[in-house]
């Protein structure tokens, strides 16, 4: 019978960028954190030691914790949790087992600033296409789920960003941009350290979409006819946003899952519909 106290590495990573992933919680202590002070995609830096405190917090969402080994300090502080109501488990094997298996870790030192919350905030032009839609995308499902998004005119993006002190992305003259022919989210998934081989097929989808090279790759020209439709179905910027989410997901899980995928027609028996 499995241990539903804890997940493996396999688990979790098959969890990662996908709607459904569950909650991360960084509890290493201080000294192991500051010897690699890099996380697991989505994580947020917590006290193990605290979770009595915070647990509540987090209500009947689904919570992953994690530390150096995965052995007292995040099976302790899960325990916690689920003592709290919360459905809570730890990683097997903790930070060691991820960081050994190669998978993609984000540097703390590229994380935007945080609000009081400890979101992330991000602004950039208004009336978003391909790239403003992507990026937020990438960063919800990989690098920060509670991020927030600014939409304002493009003369008052920096302005914004200065008066407000938040993350300026994808205008001109920030770090957060196109770069030679490679476009914001080619930044994003390189510095994020987040060069997945289904993440950089979709980068190179998405860049032909973004830059008018459509013969980057076949689907280029797809995103671009669906990016274009949404922003003409959509006055709200956020509330395309949301629907956009939705889109990057489905091009994600094809990417990582189902590009060798047919679909025939007519059906005959045996073939996948």
């Amino acid at each position: 019978m499995s241990d539903e106290t804890l997940i493996s590495v396999e688990k979790l990573w098959s969890l990662i960028g996908t709607p459904n992933c569950p909650r991360l919680i960084d509890a290493r202590i201080d000294e192991d954190y500051n010897n690699d002070p890099r996380m697991i995609p989505t994580a947020m830096r917590r006290s193990g030691f605290e979770a009595m405190n915070w647990g509540a917090d987090y209500g009947n969402v689904p919570v992953i914790i994690y530390c150096e080994h995965g052995l007292k300090l995040s099976q302790g502080a899960a325990a916690w949790l689920r003592h709290l109501g919360c459905d809570a488990a730890s990683l097997t094997g903790g930070f060691v087992a991820w960081r050994q298996a190669g998978l993609p870790l984000v540097p703390e030192v590229k994380m935007p600033t945080q609000d009081a919350n400890g979101a992330g905030v991000w602004v950039t032009r208004s009336r978003p296409k391909i790239d403003r839609i992507a990026c937020p995308w990438l960063i919800r499902r990989f690098v920060d789920p509670d991020a927030v998004f600014l939409f304002v005119e493009p003369a008052e993006v920096l302005n914004v960003a200065d008066r407000f002190g938040v993350t300026a992305f994808d205008v001109e003259d920030v770090h957060w941009s196109h770069r030679g022919e490679k476009c914001t989210f080619d930044t994003m998934v390189e510095e994020f350290g987040l060069t997945t081989e289904p993440l950089l097929r979709l980068a190179e989808i998405i860049r032909g979409a973004d830059t008018g090279r459509p013969d980057l790759a076949p689907e280029s020209a797809g995103l671009l006819a669906v990016s274009l439709g949404l922003s003409q179905l959509f006055g709200d910027d956020l509330a395309q946003l949301e629907k956009g989410i939705d889109l990057y997901d489905a091009f994600y899980a094809w990417v990582r899952d189902a590009a060798d995928e047919t679909h025939n027609w007519p059906a005959r028996a045996g073939d996948v519909a």
